[in-house]
């Protein structure tokens, strides 16, 4: 039963993380159409800003910890909208060039990581309670896990109140249902688009400083590892849901975590064999809808 606990609140803490790089992932495609291969930058880029804000202020505090996380939310807007300003605007509605650069600005972020912080892992500073664990029915949980768990709740919750209690929110919603129809209303969509943009880039840089916490480390790489994942979970939920990609990621992480461990470590395969049977059976997702 203490194996199964574990199991479990590590694949939420997990899925936590594929969640906040997962849910701007979702909403830029569902809006913009834009499969952006450069998302996990955003998460590098805020890890590694606040690493360096974290020594910079120095100690293990919780205070330093959230200036790192509101410092590596806000690099990953700023470096977010600049890539949609200078990169994707100019290629709106050409989706092979979208895609292809921005598999181009990957690969150069990472070279460009790695030409400055190098390419090993640089580890962390934690507040004490975070290397804890809690004992839950037997089972010794990371305390950190119950930080990602949190942090992603109140994320979901806030996305999901800006996009019905705000004006932008409503164009933003209406824009995933019917980009054409919010068109011809006259509404000027770019900044919509600007907009989401920013909000993915500053939940994936402040998922990155959690990422941080999680894997106690931070890499050039960091971002790139997770990205797979995350489209994967965005396919599962449904192209522009938030909460489809909420469920997704809670579902992805804990099957990954339980076949690892009880399979033999499959966790992977099993993944994908799930995204195969979601494209031929429910290629929407869990709670996609049909292009309009």
């Amino acid at each position: 039963m203490s194996d199964v606990i574990l199991l479990l609140m590590t694949g939420l803490g997990l899925g936590a993380l594929y969640f906040l790089i997962a849910g701007g992932l979702s909403l830029i495609y569902g809006l913009m159409g834009v499969l952006n291969f450069a998302h996990g930058s955003f998460l590098t880029v805020g890890a590694i800003a606040g690493w360096e804000i974290s020594k910079l202020l120095g100690g293990d505090s919780w205070g330093v910890l959230l200036i790192s996380m509101v410092v590596g939310a806000l690099v990953g807007a700023v470096v977010a909208t600049a890539t949609e300003l200078l990169l994707i605007r100019p290629l709106y509605l050409r989706h092979i060039e979208q895609a292809l650069i921005t598999v181009g600005l990957s690969l150069a972020s990472v070279a460009l990581f790695e030409g400055i912080w190098g390419v090993d892992p640089n580890y962390v500073s934690r507040p004490p309670w975070l290397i804890e664990v809690t004992k839950i029915a037997g089972a010794l949980v990371p305390n950190d896990r119950f930080l990602l768990i949190g942090s992603a709740v109140l994320v979901l919750f806030g996305m999901l109140a800006f996009l019905r209690y705000t004006r932008f929110g409503l164009i933003i919603r209406a824009g995933v249902e019917n980009r054409a129809m919010v068109q011809a209303l006259g509404i000027d969509v770019r900044r919509a688009f600007t907009l989401v943009f920013a909000i993915g880039g500053a939940v994936a840089g402040f998922g990155g400083v959690l990422a941080s916490q999680y894997f106690g480390y931070v890499s050039p790489h960091l971002g790139g590892n997770l990205l797979i994942f995350a489209f994967i979970v965005t396919i599962i939920g449904g192209l522009g849901s938030l909460v489809g990609a909420a469920i997704a990621s809670v579902l992805v992480a804990v099957l990954q975590q339980f076949a690892n461990f009880y399979l033999g470590g499959t966790g992977d395969l099993v993944i994908v064999v799930l995204l195969i049977v979601v494209l031929l059976t429910r290629p929407t997702g869990l709670l996609g809808k049909r292009a309009h």
